[in-house]
Parts: structure tokens; C-alpha cells; sequence
């Protein structure tokens, strides 16, 4: 009857715990599949709702992580955001951007949600800068490579050229990658020379076949013209951090044909830039790369600044010059610092798992402890009294016999004495209530750690916020608290090892928002 009794009192207490789950406060997100889904330069807006209101309660909202540039939600819960377009690219076509979003009651009530962003790339149609005039030579084969020099793809496709065919003078070819060629007439030179002409053509990037259209000026030119150099990107000032990557594009032109070019390098104020930093693609396309890393700016200095002077010369020794100046800027190696605050991350909280099962498994044994104890302590109290009433029975029992009567006597009284003695100490070397102090001692600890631990992995999960000051200062708070101060005699074993190995997953189990480092 009384099992039964149980399992209607635990099912009762079950559903009142169901219920109130069920009437917990959550951030309800929209209900539209595609709510979180949006293109590169597009506006995405939501609004974001609480489930369950108290009367007079109100919420506000916030980004609590992960915000980024033009990323705004108002207090009401109205987010805002247009991604911008490096977000992604035509290789990678979407990414998930995560942020973490924070509602607080004017009643205390704080209700977090995980969100994803899916960012989806959006192609754009190639830019055509101004581009130099096509200077023609008579009787000569005339060749102009307008080349990536003067057309730039801000998503990096491929690009191709396409001809206008109805603006091309009679014998002129452009090519998929950009190069005109053209042996004019006699005629077609004079006319030239009389009145400039323009030849249309498109720039059409792959795989969207998205066109621009671009006018090139044709010239007749008798001058021996020095060649020039086209620079990508324009900045005459670059600003790079150490361990980034420069790379800058040169395009070479010269009127009297690219077979003119002789010869492209640069001079520079500062030794350590190699000349293998500077690599021929064509007879008039080069690209310099180059790496500064991290131990280029020496410390304690900021930043350090050079410039470099590149040059091409033609065949008569014609030339031309262009200056570009540098700032690399002293940095600390990202990669390294974001795995050590991932190890002091993930190592604190391994440290909080050890501590907690540790104490599950001491709880334990204080328990059983106790209850042996309770167990002695009560069977000790039945024999004493069993054998006070038999002391108390003997001048019943032997009234006719005194021997027996003192034997009797002398025997129960020497037990109920050992006994009283046994039940003073109730548990051999422990009293009951060093055993009640050290087990309450121990659940409130491990109490206190999961507590902490919990706010501790929620609060930096993501690798932005351990960049924070403030991580180093809570890992310190938080190992603070997994000294035992008090009780310290709680006789932990220095050798103990966890039934359960330790790993992410037994770490996430204990502290469900540890977020395991992925990359």
C-alpha cells in the first residue's frame, strides 16, 4: 500500500514540475522559415517576443555577444542588421554568424537565446576604372592588355572579356582575357589621327554572368611614350598588421607595345624586404607578396615605416615611377593568444568538472556513513534496553537463587555500560555530527561550482568575449572558489581518478553552455 502511495505522490510532483516548466519565460524567436536567412547587403529586421509575461512586467533587450558592425536591436526587441559583403564569398556561399541575445525584466528576470544568422553571398557585376588611352602606331601591330589593373571584381571571380561587335574597327581582336590587337590601315590611321574614336566592350564575370560595360579611347601616336604602371589596389599608403599578408598588383603598359617593356623591380629604404617578394606572372603583369611577421616591429615600438620605389624601363631606358608607402603595425599573434585563453577556458572548467565529481563521490561515502551510523546508534539503544530490562527481571527470575541473581546483575550492568560507551562515539573515530557538517559542507560546495560553473561557460563561450579583460579576472574568481576552506579535513584522495574520463563531452554535460573550440 504504501509503494503504491509513492508512485502517486512522485507522479503528482512530476507534473507539477511539467507544468511549471511549461510556464517558464522564454525569448520567442519568429515563426517563418527563412526569418534568419539573408544576402550580402541586404536588410534583415525582426522583432523578437517574451512567451509569458507578468502583469507590469517588462523586458529589454541587447546584444549580450557576438554583436557586429551596423548590428542594432532596440530595447523593444526589434533587430536590425545589413551584413556587409566580405561577409562571405562565391567559394563559400553561406556562414553562420552567431550572436547572443539578452533580455532583462524590470522584475530581476534575465532570459538569454542563441541565434543563428545564415548570410548568403550575392554576387556583384565587375567595376571598370577610367582606363589610359590605346595608342596606335602605324604599320606596326598595336597590342593594349586591359587587363585587372583597370577592371576589379569586388567578390574575386573570374572575369572574361566580350567584344562589342558592331564598335570594333575592321581587323581589331579583343581576347577573353582582355587584350586588343590591331594593325589599322593607312586609312584607318588617318582617320584616327583626324578625330580620336572609342571601341565598346563588356567585362562579364563567371560563373553569374554579371556584365559591366567599358569604353576604350583609341590614339594615334607617333612618339616613342615611356611605359607606365598601373597599381592594385590605388592607396599610395598601405596600413598592414604583422603576419598580414601584402599583396599588390602591377600592370604594365607602354604605347609602343608590351614587347618595349625591358625591365620592372623596385629600391626601397628598408633592408629586409627580399627581391624574391616581387614575382613576374607575364611580360606585363607582376605582383608583390609579401609577409612581415610578428617579429618585424621590434619591441616597445608601435609601428615601423618604409616605402618602396617601383620601377619599370623600356627599351630606350624610358621609365616611369611609382612610390608606395608602408606601416606595419606591432601585433601580438592572434591565433596563439585565442588557444591559450581556449586552454585557460576549457582547463578551468576540466579543473570545476574533477572538483565536482570528486565531491558527488565523497558525498557518497559521507552518506553511507551517516546511515551506518544511524543504523549503530539505533540497534546499540534495542540491546541496551533489552539488557536493562533483563537486569531488572533477575529478582523475579532467581528469587530462591543469590548467586545466580548477582551474576545476572553484574553481567547486564557491564554490557549496558560498554554499550552507553560504543554509543558516545557512535561511529568509531567520527561523531555523528562531524559527519552532518562535512556532508552539508560538501553539497553546498558542489553546489557552488556548478552555479559558478555554469555562468563561467555561458559567459565565455564564444572567442570575442575572452578576449575581454574582464576573462582572466573570472578565471581567478572562479578558481578561488575551488579552494576548500572551512572543513578542510575532508580527506580527499590525492590519487582519486573519476570512474568517467575526463573530456568535452563529460564537460558539457556537467556545464551545458561549454562551447568546445572546433577550428
Amino acid at each position: 500500500m504504501k509503494f503504491y502511495f509513492f508512485i502517486v505522490l512522485f507522479t503528482f510532483f512530476e507534473i507539477i514540475q511539467i507544468n511549471a516548466q511549461d510556464s517558464v519565460s522564454v525569448i520567442v524567436i519568429p515563426q517563418n522559415a527563412s526569418w534568419n536567412y539573408i544576402n550580402e547587403g541586404e536588410k534583415l529586421s525582426f522583432q523578437l517576443e517574451i512567451s509569458i509575461k507578468k502583469q507590469d512586467e517588462s523586458y529589454s533587450f541587447h546584444i549580450q555577444q557576438g554583436k557586429s558592425l551596423d548590428m542594432s536591436i532596440d530595447s523593444s526587441g526589434k533587430f536590425s542588421w545589413t551584413p556587409p559583403y566580405h561577409i562571405t564569398d562565391r567559394i563559400e556561399k553561406q556562414k553562420v554568424v552567431q550572436i547572443i541575445i539578452e533580455a532583462k525584466s524590470n522584475f530581476g528576470t534575465v532570459l538569454t537565446k542563441n541565434i543563428d544568422l545564415v548570410v548568403s553571398h550575392k554576387n556583384r557585376a565587375p567595376l571598370i576604372n577610367e582606363l589610359k588611352p590605346f595608342y596606335i602606331q602605324y604599320n606596326s601591330k598595336n597590342t593594349y592588355s586591359v587587363g585587372n589593373g583597370s577592371i576589379h571584381d569586388e567578390d574575386n571571380d573570374p572575369i572574361v572579356f566580350i567584344p562589342s561587335i558592331e564598335a570594333l574597327p575592321e581587323g581589331m581582336t579583343l581576347s577573353s582575357q582582355g587584350e586588343f590587337v590591331w594593325n589599322p590601315s593607312f586609312t584607318q590611321f588617318k582617320n584616327i589621327k583626324e578625330k580620336d574614336i572609342y571601341v565598346d566592350f563588356y567585362v562579364e564575370d563567371q560563373p553569374n554572368k554579371s556584365q559591366s560595360k567599358g569604353r576604350l579611347k583609341l590614339v594615334a601616336t607617333q612618339l616613342d611614350l615611356p611605359p607606365s604602371i598601373t597599381i592594385v589596389p590605388k592607396e599610395g599608403q598601405i596600413t598592414v598588421k604583422e603576419n598580414e599578408t601584402i599583396d599588390i598588383r602591377f600592370y604594365l603598359t607602354d604605347p609602343n607595345g608590351d614587347e618595349d617593356i625591358e625591365t620592372f623591380d623596385f629600391l626601397t629604404n628598408h633592408a629586409n624586404i627580399p627581391k624574391s617578394s616581387l614575382k613576374k606572372n607575364t611580360i606585363n603583369q607582376y605582383e608583390f607578396i609579401w609577409l612581415p611577421g610578428y617579429d618585424f616591429v621590434l619591441d616597445p615600438k608601435d609601428s615601423l615605416t618604409f616605402f618602396i620605389d617601383f620601377f619599370v624601363l623600356d627599351k630606350t631606358q624610358k621609365r616611369e615611377v611609382k612610390r608606395v608607402h608602408f606601416k606595419v603595425l606591432n601585433t601580438v599573434n592572434e591565433s596563439e593568444r585565442d588557444q591559450k585563453y581556449y586552454e585557460l577556458y576549457n582547463g578551468t572548467l576540466a579543473r570545476a568538472w574533477e572538483l565536482s565529481e570528486q565531491l558527488k563521490d565523497k558525498e557518497e561515502e559521507l552518506k553511507k556513513a551517516y546511515n551506518k551510523a544511524k543504523k549503530g546508534k539505533k540497534q546499540r539503544s534495542v540491546v541496551n534496553a533489552s539488557l536493562g530490562a533483563t537486569t531488572s527481571l533477575n529478582s523475579i527470575l532467581t528469587k530462591n537463587k543469590p548467586d545466580t541473581q548477582k551474576w545476572i546483575s553484574t553481567i547486564g550492568g557491564t554490557t549496558v555500560l560498554t554499550i552507553s560507551t560504543l554509543e558516545a562515539t557512535e561511529v568509531i573515530g567520527k561523531s555523528m555530527k562531524d559527519l552532518i557538517d562535512r556532508l552539508n559542507y560538501v553539497i553546498e560546495k558542489k553546489n557552488e561550482i556548478q552555479t559558478k560553473g555554469d555562468v563561467f561557460a555561458r559567459d565565455f563561450s564564444l572567442k570575442s568575449a575572452r578576449k575581454n579583460p574582464e576573462f582572466i579576472r573570472k578565471v581567478d574568481d572562479f578558481m578561488a572558489t575551488m579552494n576548500l576552506k572551512g572543513l578542510v579535513a575532508l580527506e580527499l584522495d590525492a590519487s582519486w581518478e573519476s570512474k568517467q574520463k575526463l573530456s568535452d563531452g563529460a564537460i558539457k554535460k556537467t556545464f551545458k553552455d561549454f562551447n568546445p573550440n572546433t577550428n
